[in-house]
């Protein structure tokens, strides 16, 4: 789960991360007043929305006169902010943050996030912060230093020193930088964040360290023990059919391809989407409908699938172990006859009660198809799709 930088910066400040003073506006109105408040005499009005690369999209702007920032946001919310992570749709910006000036001496990039191949938190830091990280990382990596952290042990002050001069940081400015590497990394071990990204992370004119700008993603599997966390969420940045999915505690991803896919098992849908890809189907979604489902779930899982305007053919895989394979035949012709079934249905169902859940299929009268094994079942339903259409 992802958050708005006023939202990462607040919960940061908590910890004692230095920040500027700003302010939340979903109005041209409240974007003056949020102005007012913070007195100037410069002012940076940024478009809220869960992505990087605003800066380039037009979406952060640095004004000088309370009239400007009004106008600024005036423009800003309600335009669609297209930027390299956004795609060529854009998001739209429903809300902007007003913050105060800063006097930039120099911009440096910092971030932490959990190595899956080490199992510990990496920090990645280099003195070529600003809007062309990417391109850093791409062109000259050996500008980024990365240092691991065991979590046995925890950030000690000699990592936050090698981060700390691994920036080029002297005196007054290392030792503030210090104590914020170490207050972003307690925010993020306590808060069970998944991604930091403090970019830029920036020196003043006076030798300060501010966080200037914040992305935090946190674990999804770690939400329950942070309401807090939770309460931040905003359900127009997420996909409406995740959204509707987790209501239900369905594991569902949406992806760009035709095929949607119904499976039973986290590493039986990655298998899924790969041999649909091998027999030359594209796969419209990931949904674990997981060992234990109900009929209702399983009827909840189909029509989201088809709600997907993308979807040309579906591919149920089932391999019943807790999951009874009669249960989910059930779950999809109740769900096929709700929703006025119109797309080519592959099913392939393998273990506890499968010949009873194929004789649930093939008296539901539904022109559904079914497979033999995994194989034939993506054979099948990228051939019925392909006909189809």
């Amino acid at each position: 789960m992802n958050i708005h930088e006023y939202q990462a910066k607040a919960l940061l400040k908590q910890y004692g991360a230095p920040v500027l003073e700003g302010g939340v506006a979903y109005t041209p109105q409240e974007a003056e007043q949020a102005a007012q408040e913070l007195g100037g005499p410069v002012w940076v009005v940024k478009a809220q929305i869960h992505a990087g690369g605003r800066g380039k999209g037009g979406g952060v702007k640095v004004v000088k006169s309370i009239d400007e920032v009004k106008q600024i946001a005036s423009e800003m919310i309600g335009m669609q902010l297209v930027t390299h992570q956004t795609g060529p749709e854009g998001k739209e910006v429903k809300r902007v943050y007003i913050e105060d000036g800063c006097a930039i001496e120099n911009e440096l990039y910092l971030s932490l996030l959990v190595d899956r191949e080490t199992s510990r938190v990496a920090i990645m830091a280099s003195t070529e912060g600003g809007m062309d990280i990417e391109e850093v990382a791409e062109a000259t990596p050996e500008k980024i230093f990365t240092i691991d952290i065991d979590p046995a042990t925890g950030l000690s002050g000699y990592h936050a020193r090698q981060v700390a001069y691994s920036l080029g940081l002297e005196g007054k400015t290392a030792s503030q930088a210090v104590k914020v590497i170490t207050s972003l990394y307690n925010a993020f071990v306590e808060k069970d964040a998944a991604l930091l990204e403090i970019n830029p992370l920036v020196v003043t004119a006076d030798g300060d360290v501010v966080v200037l700008d914040a992305k935090m993603g946190f674990d999804g599997n770690a939400l329950y023990r942070h309401k807090d966390v939770q309460d931040l969420r905003d359900p127009d940045e997420e996909d409406p059919m995740e959204l509707e999915a987790a209501k239900h505690e369905l594991n569902y991803i949406k992806l760009d391809g035709n095929i949607g896919c119904m499976v039973n098992g986290a590493g039986l849908a990655m298998a899924t989407m790969d041999i649909i890809k091998l027999k030359g189907g594209d796969p419209a979604n990931f949904l674990d409908v997981g060992g234990g489902a109900t009929r209702e779930r399983v009827t909840e899982a189909f029509k989201i699938i088809l709600s997907d305007p993308n979807v040309e053919g579906i591919l149920v895989n089932i391999f019943g172990g807790i999951m009874r394979c009669d249960v989910i035949a059930e779950g999809v012709v109740a769900a096929a006859r709700e929703v006025s079934l119109a797309v080519p249905l592959v099913v392939r169902l393998e273990g506890t009660n499968v010949e009873k859940g194929k004789q649930i299929l093939a008296d539901s009268g539904l022109p559904i198809v079914s497979a033999d094994d995994l194989g034939d079942a993506a054979v099948k339903v990228v051939q019925a799709v392909k006909e189809a259409s």
